[in-house]
């Protein structure tokens, strides 16, 4: 049996422990890239855009909201109009909140 040289074992050991650093520091160098491109303000509106356009819930959300404020706003138009009386505003604005809050909480039947 040959003899196994511990200083030889050990200067193997350092070799193989310094490339496979080597390749870690590439490795964390290159994820550092990708968390910096990612954390850019930019690119955060972009990610979070594509993340309300591509969820359907989100979308069926968003859609009642809309139906549910343009029919209140179209409501308080339709019977306030242009008054200068507070009294009007006052009682047009309240109204348009209870039509905003019906309309989205029913806006499926209104659709249909």
């Amino acid at each position: 049996m040959e003899k196994i040289n511990q200083t030889n074992l050990l200067n193997e050991t350092i070799i193989q422990l310094e490339n496979r650093q080597t390749l870690e520091f590439y490795a964390l160098k290159e994820q550092f890239k990708i968390t910096y491109e990612s954390v850019k303000p930019l690119n955060l509106i972009k990610s979070a855009f594509t993340e309300m356009t591509t969820s359907p819930n989100l979308k069926g959300n968003v859609v009642n909201n809309i139906v549910g404020m343009a029919a209140g706003y179209l409501t308080k138009k339709v019977l306030v109009g242009s008054t200068h009386n507070p009294f009007k505003k006052i009682l047009g604005t309240l109204l348009q909140f209870v039509v905003t809050n019906v309309a989205t909480k029913h806006s499926d039947t209104l659709k249909s």
